[in-house]
């Protein structure tokens, strides 16, 4: 007998492929702004999942090592299609990323620079900040349910403002709500783990030389351990690569510039560095090795975010940790907007998409930062 495929299943499965496909070529700006395109996907558009339910998973993302963006990618995959659904979503979405920055890796190590792309990108991070905060207000009022929650939100947001760690300010909130409720409940309750890790790797001699092997391993550490933004990323590999001298300083750039330009995953950049050490062999091993906790994260992770709402304690937890997760975003809007509007065109942009954003709600995201290059490239010419 063989395992068919209902034919639901297979339109469903076809579904999220297209759309992650389409995600994986239009999001850029990095995870805030790929959130940002997938709740209005699968949360406005489609319905797929509730804004509270999403709320939940975005809170945790935030609770495992990986980039957040990819990971609420293979959780929504996994709400919609299973474990056909989680591979499927996590590909299309990385898959883009990954064949773009494999031809800029290509034109790279050839001609030894990278193409000037910024007349074209002038404009996107203006209009990126504007997707951002057209998707955190509802989210936020959605998140701040009660009083406490809004003064964990605010201390959570002067926190992160100040320097202390995302992991920290996320577990400091969640466990404050969690010692409160328990408080408020005044009986003991047991709490299930909710947070169990294991990731798996395994060398094939036959496959991998030895210098794959070596990046393999480094990029599969790197994905099972990292917290934080694509910057931090990039610190991890300066201490990984640069400093044992696998890479040049230089290269490491020019891998944070075609990240930073390039839609999708800004964790693609290592199959940029893997191109430069080992060629289409070594940007596939290193782009294996970076991705593949996040898929096992999220397969063990997914099943118990239902469960952890269902019990007063862990959904106290969740609350804090998701009010958390909305203050670091807004404190990567406010970094991107400090950086990003610094004249009246980059102003312009910004504002003229905030309003496009709050007037058409269904309108698509990926509209607003093609509009927002266009925009960009034509006031430089003025």
């Amino acid at each position: 007998m063989t395992d068919a495929i209902p034919v639901k299943e297979k339109n469903d499965l076809r579904e999220l492929a297209g759309l992650f496909l389409k995600l994986g070529f239009t999001a850029f700006g990095g995870p805030a702004a790929h959130i940002a395109m997938m709740r209005q996907e699968v949360v406005i558009k489609r319905e797929w999942l509730t804004e509270q339910h999403f709320l939940d998973l975005i809170g945790a993302t935030n609770l495992i090592p990986g980039p957040n963006s990819t990971e609420m990618a293979i959780h929504i995959g996994q709400e919609r299609g299973g474990w056909r659904g989680l591979l499927i979503t996590g590909a299309c979405f990385i898959m883009p990323a990954v064949l773009i920055t494999g031809c800029f890796a290509a034109l790279y190590k050839i001609y030894g620079q990278l193409p000037q792309v910024q007349p074209f990108i002038y404009g996107i991070k203006p209009a990126i900040i504007a997707v951002i905060i057209a998707a955190i207000y509802p989210l936020a009022k959605k998140s701040l349910q009660t009083v406490e929650l809004g003064i964990i939100g605010l201390a959570a947001l002067l926190l992160s403002l100040w320097g202390v760690s995302e992991i920290v300010v996320l577990f400091g909130a969640g466990f404050v709500a969690l010692g409160l409720a328990a408080i408020r409940l005044r009986r003991s309750q047991n709490l299930q783990s909710f947070l169990p890790i294991a990731f798996l790797h395994t060398t094939d001699a036959r496959f991998f030389s030895a210098s794959n092997v070596s990046l393999f391993l480094s990029f599969l550490k790197i994905g099972a351990i990292l917290y934080g933004s694509g910057y931090v990323l990039f610190a991890f590999l300066d201490a990984e690569l640069v400093a044992r001298g696998v890479i040049s300083h230089r290269q490491l750039i020019d891998a944070i510039a075609v990240g930073q330009f390039t839609p999708g995953p800004v964790f693609s950049s290592v199959t940029f560095i893997g191109y430069q050490v080992n060629g289409i062999s070594g940007a596939v091993v290193s782009t294996i090795g970076i991705f593949l906790p996040s898929f096992l994260f999220v397969a063990l992770l997914n099943p118990l975010v239902r469960k952890m709402r269902g019990s007063k304690l862990l959904a106290a937890f969740l609350n804090a940790v998701n009010v958390a997760s909305i203050a670091l975003i807004l404190v990567v809007c406010f970094q991107l907007g400090k950086d990003s509007l610094t004249n009246w065109r980059e102003i312009t942009i910004a504002v003229c998409s905030a309003i496009i954003l709050f007037r058409f709600k269904q309108l698509n995201s990926a509209f607003i930062v093609l509009g927002g290059a266009l925009a960009g490239y034509l006031l430089l010419l003025i």
